[in-house]
């Protein structure tokens, strides 16, 4: 029972709780275009042929990419 409560505390004190991918994404090309957010995170998915279907693909199979653009989203919201 303490699990379930300290879980949904720390889901509220998550930024990113209820945050879909896909709008995280659409959010940041439609601020940075997909050129400079290929600069900005370093993956073919933003550099060769970019959609939001393949980068979602790319991302939800690599967590270290997925964790670069949420941090990135998480800094441009707190600017």
């Amino acid at each position: 029972m303490a699990d379930k409560i300290n879980t949904k505390k720390e889901q509220l004190n998550n930024p990113l709780h209820g945050v879909k991918l896909k709008d995280i994404l659409e959010y940041l090309v439609e601020k940075h275009g997909w050129e400079k957010l290929a600069l900005e995170i370093n993956i073919n998915c933003f550099k060769i042929n970019p959609s939001i279907k393949s980068s979602l693909t790319f991302l939800r199979k690599t967590p270290w990419a997925r964790d670069k653009v949420e941090q990135l989203y998480l800094k441009m919201i707190q600017e």
